[in-house]
C-alpha cells in the first residue's frame, strides 16, 4: 500500500513538471513563439491568443509550437499545421475565402440587422404615437370660429 501511495504521490509530481525547454528557454525560440502564439486563436476561451491564455490547451499548443521550432520548421509550416489540424478558425485573422466569409461579414451583418430593427422600431413607435395623439384629439377639434362662437355666448 505505501509503495502505491509512492508511485501515486511520484506520478502526480511529473504531470505538473516543466520540460527542460520551459525552464531554461532559448530566448531566439521564444521569440518566435511569441510572434506565433499571438497570431493563434486559443480554441478554449476563444477570446483570447494562445499567448496569453492560461487554458491547458494554450499550454500544449505553445509546447507544440516549441518542438516544431525545434525541428526547424518555418513559420508559414507552423501555422499551415495548426490550419490543418484546427481548422482557419485557430488563426486570429483567417484568410477571406468561402469557408471564412461568415467570420469576416457575420459581425457587419449583425449590426445592419439591428441597426434595420432599430430604424423600423422607432418609425413605428412615432406612427403609433401620431395615431394615438389623434384620435385622442380628434373628437375635441374645433375650428377657430366655433371656438370663438363659443366665447361670445
Amino acid at each position: 500500500m505505501k509503495r502505491l501511495a509512492l508511485s501515486l504521490l511520484f506520478a502526480s509530481g511529473l504531470a505538473f513538471g516543466q520540460a527542460s525547454e520551459i525552464a531554461h528557454p532559448d530566448p531566439a525560440v521564444e521569440a518566435r513563439l511569441k510572434g506565433l502564439a499571438e497570431e493563434l486563436r486559443c480554441l478554449v476561451c476563444q477570446n483570447q491568443t494562445i499567448a496569453d491564455s492560461n487554458a491547458s490547451l494554450a499550454l500544449d499548443l505553445r509546447n507544440e509550437i516549441r518542438e516544431q521550432i525545434a525541428k526547424g520548421k518555418s513559420d508559414d509550416e507552423i501555422r499551415g499545421y495548426m490550419v490543418a489540424r484546427y481548422g482557419d478558425f485557430v488563426l486570429y485573422r483567417p484568410p477571406w475565402k468561402s469557408t471564412t466569409l461568415l467570420l469576416w461579414v457575420g459581425p457587419f451583418a449583425l449590426l445592419g440587422v439591428g441597426a434595420g430593427i432599430m430604424v423600423v422600431t422607432i418609425r413605428r413607435r412615432k406612427k403609433v404615437a401620431a395615431t394615438a395623439g389623434e384620435a385622442a384629439g380628434g373628437g375635441e377639434r374645433r375650428s377657430r370660429a366655433d371656438v370663438e362662437a363659443l366665447l361670445k355666448n
